[in-house]
């Protein structure tokens, strides 16, 4: 196929354009600079530019551009930058591919789990509503911003993606290191449910859904073994040989953290892969010690 990315940089972009050219794709990537060669495609969302002429005879796009929601402290003006930089970048992605005759077969939108708000110890799955909080009109804001290729017959996935692991970048990388010093605990009362996802299984599940043709709409990337933060604690500090009696009390979190902590560190969703698992998609890594175990392994070089 030719597969066009956005947010290519990113954790999960970085680990994606390689597999899928490894795969036999050929991958042309989105960026906001001068282009270098012809794999890659200039676009600006803030000024709302992209030629949809650009995209001619992609057979299908992955979007994962936005602002990282767990990079800055969240003040009024970075809340703002979260939201547009979603909805902007969307909006004007998905009538760049209304515009183009023949469309590509489907578009993959990034979303979050933050749909569904805090779900407490209730399971969900995408037959659940979304819940309340910033998280969630965000993402709702953000799917809703797909429309004009829905509309125009382009199969859409929103890809409500859970807590990606990986040694390399996200929360798990800024964990670690702490963890090895026996300094890890959990946050808050612990819990709290975490529902992940390896970046392994991330990368695969996007791959499978480019070709899942009876899957469109709200898509779980998410494990089917969501953990509570304790035992996420656990079974971290067990994968490093590495005590993690410790506690971060709420109160600090959200001192530190403002809004972050209630809607990231502290907040409580059970979220499960439906629509992936009935389409077929089998997960590498369908247990949180399994998943630490393989990457702990891989940084150690074991």
């Amino acid at each position: 196929m030719d597969i066009a990315v956005t947010g290519a940089s990113g954790l999960i972009g970085s680990a994606l354009v390689p597999a899928l050219r490894s795969g036999g794709h050929t991958v042309r990537t989105l960026v906001r600079r001068q282009p270098r060669d012809s794999s890659e495609i200039s676009w600006d969302p803030a000024s709302g530019t992209l030629d949809p002429a650009a995209l001619a005879g992609v057979d299908a796009i992955v979007h994962l551009a936005g602002a990282g929601v767990g990079d800055h402290r969240w003040t009024n003006s970075y809340k703002r930058q979260i939201l547009d930089s979603r909805v902007a970048g969307t909006t004007l992605l998905a009538g760049a591919l209304a515009d183009l005759d023949p469309r590509p077969r489907v578009l993959l939108s990034a979303s979050g789990i933050g749909w569904y708000g805090n779900t407490g110890d209730h399971t969900v799955d995408e037959s659940t509503p979304g819940g309340t909080g910033f998280l969630a009109e965000v993402s709702a804001a953000w799917e809703a911003s797909t429309a004009a290729a829905a509309n125009a017959g382009v199969r859409v996935c929103h890809l409500r993606t859970g807590v990606v692991l990986s040694p390399h970048g996200g929360a798990l990388a800024r964990q670690l290191p702490l963890f090895r010093f026996g300094l890890g605990g959990r946050l808050g009362s612990g819990r709290q449910w975490l529902s992940w996802i390896s970046l392994d299984d991330e990368i695969a599940a996007i791959s499978f859904l480019l070709t899942a043709e009876t899957v469109r709409g709200p898509v779980n990337l998410t494990s089917p073994g969501p953990v509570t933060n304790a035992a996420f604690t656990r079974t971290l500090g067990t994968a490093l040989h590495r005590p993690a009696f410790l506690a971060i009390p709420g109160v600090v979190l959200r001192i530190v953290l403002g809004g972050l902590a209630d809607e990231g560190a502290l907040v409580s969703q059970r979220v499960m892969p439906g629509v992936l698992t009935d389409a077929g998609y089998v997960f590498s890594h369908a247990d949180l010690d399994s998943a630490l175990t393989a990457m702990i392994s891989e940084t150690d070089g074991r």
